[in-house]
């Protein structure tokens, strides 16, 4: 949530950076600028009527030592009462109304992010890997998949409906192989502290990382009277362990990381990658978050980059970063880097992590703090998040880069003694 104090004095900064984003919010900028206003005004009222209460008690006790007829200033009194009451009913309600459109505005872009329309303007940073020449025509991993005997759709579709998988055998022995690989990467070398979150949050967690109000349809609710959603990612879990806390800004940067599954509805996303593992309603993968202080945050969101890559590095497995321009951006992100890996059956980049520096918009809404030095003045905390990695696309970057002629599968070195061993994956015997 962007602070409102900023809005109301940069009005035209916002609509500028909006307008990087491609989005026109004027009647919002307004109805905020109409409240703030609204609010500017009322307040001194009530401090003036609260001040006449005072006076009046002072005067009171004068009449009563007096011995003088008191009934009308506690009538007065009475009065004024009821003024400040309705009007702080008036403020409170106020106050709602300017939350409630704040929640719908996103971040603004940072200003190293390049201005941008959409994803053809995004900035290739760097490329790492050559992708693999094969003498044959690659598979799909869908058709590796059914060969391999470890990937079933089919059966999946009768329990679950469409874009869910089963994975078997040695499949899944690879998705376990590999979030064990990266957990172990990333809390032994990299500096993270490893979550088991849970899996459900409330709406509150949901509107702290900018999931709520504007994007519910894309998240799973339980139903009945419950006010819980399955987690979209674990970076809702992950950002509210500090929700509405002061941190010790002597500790920050802090670092977690988790697996969990991730449950999306993908609203809006018909038609796009309904084949394979790529776009699922269930899927795993390995979340990086952090809390930083503003003069950390854009090295640790380099530094998660880093992470995030490394990651493929281990594995051997060819891939890009590019920096997302303004109009390619989450609602929640001031600026993102995607890292996309090599796909032989596309012959092309596909995202599989995406990492982001929201600043203090998440913090904001969450209320979450830090004091610098452990003491004196708080300020809100910088929160970043990313994928390190997604393991359902990890995977579908093994099978597909590391497939043979026969249709079998080599087992990238690195996750051989998470594999017990197996170095490659035969097809199924008929």
């Amino acid at each position: 949530m962007l602070d409102a104090t900023f809005v109301r004095d940069h009005l035209d900064v916002v609509r500028e950076k909006l307008a990087q984003r491609g989005m026109r919010m004027d009647a919002e900028l307004d109805a905020l600028a109409q409240l703030d206003a609204d609010r500017r005004k009322k307040i001194p009222e009530v401090e003036e009527l609260k001040r006449q209460q005072n006076a009046s008690a002072e005067e009171i006790a004068r009449a009563k030592k007096a011995g003088q007829d008191v009934a009308h200033l506690f009538a007065a009194n009475k009065a004024r009462g009821q003024q400040v009451k309705e009007l702080e009913v008036h403020l409170d309600n106020l106050e709602q109304r300017r939350r409630t459109i704040l929640l719908t505005i996103p971040n603004l872009p940072h200003e190293s992010v390049p201005v941008g329309a959409s994803a053809a303007e995004n900035r290739e940073v760097r490329r790492v890997g050559e992708p693999p020449r094969f003498d044959f025509a690659p598979k799909a991993h869908w058709d590796l998949g059914a060969l391999l005997g470890i990937l079933d759709f089919e059966r999946a579709a009768r329990m679950s409906g469409a874009r869910f998988a089963v994975l078997m055998g040695a499949g899944a022995r690879l998705s376990r192989a590999l979030i064990d690989f990266m957990l172990d990467l990333h809390t032994r070398e990299h500096g993270f502290t490893e979550i088991d979150p849970p899996f459900l949050v409330n709406a509150a967690a949901l509107q702290g990382t900018g999931n709520l109000p504007k994007f519910e349809a894309d998240l799973f609710k339980i139903a009945g009277e419950w006010d819980l959603y399955l987690i979209p990612t674990a970076e809702v879990p992950l950002t509210n362990l500090h929700r509405g806390e002061i941190l010790d800004g002597r500790t920050l940067p802090i670092r977690y990381v988790a697996y969990t599954p991730c449950f999306r509805s993908e609203a809006g996303s018909h038609g796009q990658d309904v084949r394979g593992l790529i776009r699922q309603h269930q899927f795993h993968k390995v979340e990086m978050v952090k809390f930083a202080t503003p003069e950390q945050s854009f090295d640790e969101l380099e530094s998660m980059v880093a992470s995030g890559e490394e990651v493929l590095k281990r594995l051997g497995l060819p891939y890009r970063t590019v920096l997302l321009c303004t109009g390619d951006m989450g609602f929640a992100s001031a600026k993102t880097y995607d890292i996309e890996v090599w796909l032989p059956s596309q012959e092309t980049y596909r995202e599989i992590s995406s990492c982001s520096n929201t600043m203090a918009f998440q913090a904001r809404r969450a209320n979450i703090k830090y004091r610098p030095d452990g003491t004196g003045k708080v300020e809100f905390v910088h929160t970043l998040n990313g994928s390190g990695l997604a393991v359902g696309r990890t995977l579908i970057a093994i099978l597909e880069n590391y497939q043979q002629r026969d249709g079998s599968v080599i087992v990238p070195e690195a996750l051989r003694p998470f594999m017990r061993g197996l170095e490659v994956i035969e097809p199924k015997r008929p």
